[in-house]
Formats: C-alpha cells, structure tokens, sequence
C-alpha cells in the first residue's frame, strides 16, 4: 500500500497544481529531499518551505525515498534519513583507504616543495608513519614508514593535536618528557601550541631532529575529527622561517583537500570534537 500520512498525519494537499518534472530534475530534486533531511527529522511543510516547491511534489519526492529506504516517515516527527543511506554510507567509509587518497596530494606536494613529505596517523600516544616521499634536495630525512614519534616532538604529530586542549597537551608533553631534558620549556611549548590550534597548523623546529624543521597540517574525516596529518620536512638551511609561513599554506590547502575526499566540508559541519590521548 503507498504510504499517504505525511508529517502532520493526513494526506497533504496542495494549493497549486503539481508540476510533472524531467527525469533529471526528478533526481536533482529527490537528491536535495535527502540533502534536506540529513540536518534531521523535518515535517513535510518544512521540507516543502525548505526545498522551494509545493506539497504534493515534495510527498510524492519523499514518498519514493521511503519506499527504496533512502528515508524513514513517523507521524510527529516527519522525514528522517533512512538504512539505505546508512548502509552506503558505511560501505564508502569502509572503503575509503587514506594512504590510497592522499598519495596522488602527496606526490604533487613534493614536487612542488622538492622537499620530503609525510603521512601519519594518531597511534597509541605516538604518530605512525603511513607514507614517505622523499625530496629532491640533498637531504636524507631519517624517519620510515612504520616508525612512530612522539605526538609532542614531530610536526606532524602536533597537527594531530590540534583540536586538543591544554589539559591534553600539558599531560601528553609530560609522558613523553618525564625527567624534563628536552631542551624547550613546557610553558614555551603549550604557547606555542595554542598558537597553532588557532591557525591551523603546526611546526617542528629542530625539536624532533637536530637541523631538520617541518611544517604540518591536519587532515579531518566525514564527522570533522582529525584522523591523520601531513608534513613538508627539509633541512633548516632551506626551512628560513619565512619559508615555513609560506609553506603553511600549501601545506593546509593539501590536507584540506585530501580531508574533503574522505567527506570533510568545513562549512556544513558542526566543529570537531577533543580528540582522546589514545586512539
């Protein structure tokens, strides 16, 4: 039976006749029903105002998702995203391979720097080296795949750190620097982390590597967290500090771009949540 209740519990009607659109603008249309419903649960007379057309078209545009299980009808409630969204979305996320993704960003980022470029995830309390692509300058940057850094030290694993508090730093930089040798203060290095939680992106000057410096940027999922980060490293005879501020941009504009292939759109999400200490 085809299902007539809408979201104020009776058949809608309409005040002006429906117009039959083409196949395309059925599907352009059907596509924004789903857009619409994403934000949450919206009676029929919402999403009609939302959507800009009348009743009738927006019943019958939401009816049809209903019945292939795009979406869900509760009398009360209205129109709610539906299994088969889920359930595709899940295939998509489970088939998203960062590595895979971010090699093409990468390789044009070393081109264009001539300097190496990394890929790493947060994992346990360290950052996992996932990718490496080395420069074309004659430098040997040390690290390899596989190898983990303390999240503190590295560029890159800062920029993991970015949406963290100072609570979170403060307790992270004692784990890994517990007798206290490391050569930068802890009050200097939680100054300079919130700085860079409020542009973005993070440095590692010499802190991690004598005479290597880095710049590094995060790279957020669907849901807005940080998951992974990239980093530009070279020798500081090429990393002058003007270099580095320059470089942040095309740092970020390359993690930007990787984090809106895995989903990310810094305009319709709401702000990330604290990343925890492990993964």
């Amino acid at each position: 039976m085809r299902n007539t209740d809408n979201a104020e519990g009776s058949t809608p009607k309409s005040d002006q006749p429906a117009v039959q659109p083409s196949g395309s603008q059925t599907l352009l249309r059907g596509l924004d029903v789903i857009e619409a419903v994403a934000h949450g649960p919206i009676a029929l007379s919402d999403l009609a105002a939302r959507l800009g057309l009348n009743r009738s078209t927006t019943h019958r545009l939401a009816n049809a998702l209903v019945e292939r299980r795009y979406l869900t009808f509760r009398p009360r409630f209205g129109y709610r995203l539906g299994p088969k969204v889920i359930q595709l979305g899940f295939i998509a996320q489970s088939d998203v391979d960062v590595v895979r993704v971010a090699r093409p960003h990468l390789e044009d980022l070393a081109a264009a720097t001539e300097d190496t470029v990394h890929l790493g995830i947060p994992d346990e309390g360290r950052a996992l080296y996932l990718d490496k692509i080395p420069g074309n300058r004659r430098v040997e940057i040390s690290s390899r795949i596989g190898d983990r850094h303390p999240l503190t030290s590295t560029g890159l694993g800062k920029a993991l750190l970015l949406d963290g508090d100072p609570a979170l730093w403060r307790s992270l930089f004692d784990s890994d620097d517990p007798h206290g040798r490391r050569a930068i203060s802890h009050a200097v290095w939680l100054e300079r982390m919130q700085a860079y939680s409020a542009k973005g992106y993070a440095f590692d000057l010499e802190e991690n590597e004598d005479r290597i410096r880095c710049v590094a940027a995060p790279i957020r999922d669907a849901a807005g967290e940080i998951v992974a980060a990239i980093s530009v490293s070279s020798a500081a005879q090429y990393m002058a500090d003007e270099r580095m501020a320059a470089l942040s941009v095309d740092v970020m504009s390359t993690a930007n771009a990787i984090s809106e292939e895995l989903g990310w759109d810094r305009d319709a999400l709401p702000p990330p949540r604290k990343p925890r200490a492990r993964r």
